[in-house]
């Protein structure tokens, strides 16, 4: 489809596949967390905060599963909890306790510098052409609050956070759900024709489509491939060149 003239006053962005490449994410930050997630429970396991981590994270059934999948199951230690973090993350699952530690962790690599996080080149000037003509930009990602933070707070690009004015995790609801996308748009306090949102997933633009948002897929390099009808459902747009001239209602 043919990209139609688009009127908005919110640009809400994914971050995996759409800002940041998927290969960054599966290629870095998830083996750096698996890596790391041991050492971090370990000096932090008595604090409240990853109390909290842990009593969420054994409510799962996942958690149930990955105890009968063990041979000799020993008495919860953050050694136990580590590995069933290192379970959740080789099979990509998005629980939002397991993304919350993931963004404790990242935060400690990106204070350390061994950490940046991936922008493509065009996001900073895209950045900057939104705000400029009016527009605030918003982030839903299945990453936490905190993680989205990090990312571009020290991404390759410099620090890009003062260019976002809000931030969206699993905490609002799934992304394939029509439901979280009319939260966002409450919480932005936009109608939701008024907001445009930009993913690689078809699913998730499916959602915000249905909740009233105007969608476009990114196509970026690395991403999955989309179908025929995909492509002839929704506009898909390859980089975010195309979109330096969004207007306002």
């Amino acid at each position: 489809m043919s990209l139609p003239d688009l009127t908005a006053k919110v640009v809400l962005v994914d971050i995996e596949g759409t800002t940041t490449s998927i290969s960054f994410v599966h290629d870095v930050l998830f083996p750096y967390a698996k890596k790391n997630a041991g050492d971090y429970l370990q000096k932090t396991w008595r604090t409240d905060e990853t109390k909290q981590i842990v009593t969420d994270l054994q409510q799962y059934l996942e958690f149930t599963e990955y105890m009968e999948s063990l041979e000799s199951p020993y008495a919860e230690t953050h050694k136990l909890i580590a590995g069933f973090v290192e379970y959740l993350i080789e099979r990509d699952l998005k629980l939002t306790p397991l993304k919350t530690l993931q963004g404790l962790i990242w935060a400690k690599g990106y204070e350390t510098g061994e950490l940046k996080g991936h922008v493509y080149e065009d996001v900073p000037q895209a950045f900057q052409t939104w705000r400029n003509a009016g527009l605030q930009i918003a982030v839903y990602s299945s990453g936490s609050v905190a993680a989205q933070k990090l990312i571009f707070q020290h991404s390759i690009a410099g620090d890009l956070l003062p260019q976002l004015s809000a931030h969206f995790d699993t905490h609002v609801g799934h992304k394939q759900q029509s439901e979280s996308y009319t939260k966002i748009a409450l919480s932005l306090a936009v109608e939701p024709q008024h907001v445009l949102f930009l993913t690689d997933v078809p699913g998730e633009a499916v959602a915000a489509r249905d909740a009233g948002m105007l969608t476009i897929l990114l196509q970026r390099p690395g991403n999955a491939p989309l179908t025929e009808e995909q492509e002839s459902t929704f506009v898909v747009i390859k980089d975010f060149a195309a979109l330096h001239t969004i207007k306002l209602p």
